[in-house]
């Protein structure tokens, strides 16, 4: 399976570009499991993730997972891995970032026919995240009608309930 190799510097991304990385043990140890039980980590490998900067004051980090069972996500059709496994990525477990302390600048190593494919499907990835996040800020706040059964499908196991600081809600 081949990999992808991207080098990145960071500070500020234009709102139409991404960048794919890692974050940062600051993350993991500000962010540790308990409490934090949904933020995904596997020992002593942290997920790649796609970045990207948003209107709003933070960036959205939206992690490749090689397994997803639900609906809330991007899932890869043209990658050699989804053809065996359900790849993706994953909007649940969206993180939401505003210290850049917590986004590593080392290489991350994802797989070729992922990232091509992440590249023509940008838009549509970041649109579908910032409306899952939308959504979500939308229920807390009162401002939509979405059924409480709905909520509960979508968000009972989404890392959002830990970014209302970043959030403002």
């Amino acid at each position: 399976m081949p990999l992808f190799y991207v080098k990145r510097c960071f500070m500020f991304i234009p709102e139409n570009d991404y960048q794919i990385l890692k974050l940062t043990n600051d993350f993991y140890n500000d962010y540790p499991n308990p409490p934090y039980k949904e933020i995904l980590e596997k020992r002593r490998r942290a997920y790649n993730c796609l970045l990207f900067q948003t209107h709003y004051d933070y960036f959205i980090c939206i992690p490749y997972r090689s397994e997803i069972n639900h609906e809330y996500a991007y899932h890869f059709k043209s990658s050699q891995r989804a053809k065996i496994h359900k790849s993706g990525l994953d909007y649940t477990k969206i993180i939401i970032i505003k210290d850049t302390k917590y986004l590593d600048n080392k290489t991350a190593i994802i797989d070729k026919d992922e990232f091509k494919e992440t590249v023509i499907n940008f838009e549509r990835i970041k649109q579908e995240a910032l409306k899952y996040v939308e959504d979500y800020i939308g229920y807390i706040k009162k401002e939509n009608n979405m059924h409480m059964r709905e909520f509960e499908r979508r968000y009972t196991f989404s890392t959002l309930k830990y970014f209302h600081k970043e959030l403002e809600i």
